[in-house]
């Protein structure tokens, strides 16, 4: 492929007469000065490609599978080297998880014994007695059940 500098180095050796355009020279009287390269002509050619056909090569099918092999094996691979950490890395997270919601159940804990150890508090059975007049019964009015071995109140 011939470059710029070779295309107008051969311009400028070849005599006017074998150009096959004459070179047209500005005319004085002219508002508008010759365009740059206007002697220059390229010519197109149209390629119709539709009636090649491509040449079948025996190997390509094998180096296909060759590469997709490898590639499916190195990513294989991979994910067999970074799953121990991935599996640690998860493993962290459900551990931190887990703490926090030990530390809320511990939290809810103290909550319900203080909760437990208010409700259960004799002052407060005291006043539930007096609200709901509750009073000890009359000594006549208890029934103890016991049997001669002791297990007659168990049995029933």
């Amino acid at each position: 492929m011939a470059t710029l500098d070779h295309v107008w180095g051969r311009m400028a050796a070849a005599p006017r007469a074998e150009l096959k355009q004459p070179v047209r020279r500005a005319d004085p009287h002219a508002r508008v000065r010759a365009f740059a390269n206007e002697d220059i002509l390229f010519y197109v050619k149209r390629i119709d490609n539709s009636g090649v056909v491509r040449q079948a090569d025996p190997g390509a099918r094998a180096r296909c599978m060759k590469m997709a092999g490898s590639v499916f094996a190195a990513a294989v691979l991979l994910i067999f080297i970074l799953l121990p950490s991935a599996y640690g890395l998860l493993a962290g997270y459900r551990i931190q998880s887990l703490k926090q919601e030990s530390e809320r159940l511990e939290a809810a804990r103290a909550s319900l014994e203080l909760q437990e150890s208010q409700l259960l508090s004799p002052a407060r059975m005291e006043e539930l007695a007096r609200e709901q007049q509750f009073v000890d019964p009359a000594p006549q009015k208890v029934v103890y059940l016991e049997d001669k071995q002791g297990s007659l109140a168990m049995n029933q």
